[in-house]
């Protein structure tokens, strides 16, 4: 549930403070500016993985093909590897 995952949240951040690993700080700091998004993920167990994977896949198929000057043939690649 949302409140169970928001109060282990809560005492993992608290955890991390009281162990003064400074190092931490930053990731606790992350997590805890973006816990409402993190939360989310406990209300319909969905996450945008497809989407990230799809875009390394991209971002790695044009490091391929880097200097390319056919952006329509690179598009038509793009369309018939990926679609």
């Amino acid at each position: 549930s949302v409140a169970g995952a928001r109060l282990k949240l809560a005492l993992w951040y608290n955890q991390v403070n009281e162990a003064g690993f400074h190092s931490f700080n930053s990731v606790a700091a992350s997590v805890f500016a973006h816990s409402t998004r993190i939360l989310n993920f406990f209300n319909n167990r969905s996450t945008n993985a497809s989407a990230e994977t799809f875009n390394a896949k991209l971002k790695d198929f044009r490091a391929q093909f880097w200097g390319v000057l056919d952006i329509k043939f690179f598009l038509f690649r793009v369309a018939k590897i990926f679609a």
